[in-house]
């Protein structure tokens, strides 16, 4: 599960390098993305990937994303995000990615995050490497 704006967008526009690395996860995953698309691309610039776009309403984002991991199966899901709307949803996540990139991180996500990247890129990259996962998250 992917929060979209300031996670796999900065300001509504997409970064580069996240379509390749959405299509080669979705070979093996359920690629879902939640919004309340504040800057209304999301559908285009998700057009074409193998996702699931969530468009929710602006306005308790953080109960409605938290609902939208509960009704996946929270043990099975891995979620990524970086707002203050994103820390439930990494808490309840069976994995919580918090990204920093031009946006920030809240505080928030990060002390709810199992794991905390700089970039979307290298948040992917542990999915698509998973003994990174395992060595970080190593005792």
């Amino acid at each position: 599960m992917l929060d979209y704006n300031g996670t796999l967008a900065i300001d509504g526009d997409m970064i580069s390098g996240i379509k390749e690395l959405i299509e080669k996860l979705s070979k093996d995953l359920n690629i879902h993305v939640i919004t309340a698309n504040t800057f209304g691309s999301a559908h285009q610039n998700l057009a074409g990937t193998n996702t699931n776009l969530v468009i929710i309403d602006r306005g308790n984002e953080v109960q409605q994303k938290t609902n939208f991991v509960k009704s996946l199966n929270p043990q099975t899901v891995v979620a990524i995000g970086n707002g203050a709307n994103d820390a439930l949803m990494l808490k309840l996540s069976a994995l919580g990615v918090a990204v920093m990139q031009a946006e920030g991180v809240s505080t928030q996500a990060l002390m709810n995050a199992d794991i905390a990247c700089n970039s979307i890129i290298d948040a992917l990259g542990l999915l698509l490497n998973p003994l990174r996962i395992a060595a970080t998250l190593r005792i």
